[in-house]
């Protein structure tokens, strides 16, 4: 699937950009397709530094629209579902700086599924523009972190593969973790 898309964004270089942005909006409503292979692609087609703005760019906005999805289109649906995620229920009654800086701070965790941290901050009470300056600032350094770690892998240098390496034992520690509570 990666090539394909990596296909259609160098054939159709005039749409290549508009086209990143909306595969990124559609990761960013689903919410649980990690975005760092579009980050890959994005390195590649476009270069280290539009590459770069360009995934910023689709993150804030697939966030955007997430948000706005979850709050006014799906809220009835998965306000069902908040129940499996305990440690970040307490975004759902949050407001203000408090909200501010726990969307921030759980934007820069690795591990938190983007997904459910736009979705408990649409199901809660913080307000859209405060849900939208923390989910970008907070984006942002994690966005960074892939993007060297997908440049690092691109190239292949030995910092790619230890980060490669660190990466797959935090996942595998992470997986068997949260199997074995």
């Amino acid at each position: 699937m990666e090539a394909h898309i990596e296909d259609l964004l160098t054939s159709y270089h005039i749409l290549a950009a508009p086209l990143s942005v909306f595969l990124n909006i559609l990761i960013g409503i689903f919410g649980f397709i990690p975005s760092i292979f579009l980050t890959a692609l994005n390195i590649k087609v476009f270069g280290l530094i539009n590459g770069t703005l360009l995934s910023i760019l689709g993150e804030a906005l697939g966030a955007a629209v997430a948000f706005f999805l979850y709050r006014f289109g799906f809220r009835n649906i998965t306000e069902r579902k908040i129940t499996n995620y305990p440690k970040v229920q307490k975004l759902l009654h949050a407001e203000g700086k408090e909200a501010f800086l726990l969307i921030f701070s759980l934007r820069l965790l690795p591990f938190v599924p983007s997904g459910i941290i736009t979705l408990f901050a649409a199901l809660g009470r913080v307000s859209t523009v405060t849900f939208l300056f923390a989910s970008t600032l907070g984006k942002i350094p994690a966005q960074l972190l892939e993007v060297y770690s997908a440049y690092q892998v691109t190239i292949g240098t030995q910092q790619a593969k230890w980060i490669i390496g660190v990466l797959g034992i935090c996942t595998v520690l992470y997986i068997w973790k949260k199997f074995r509570a």
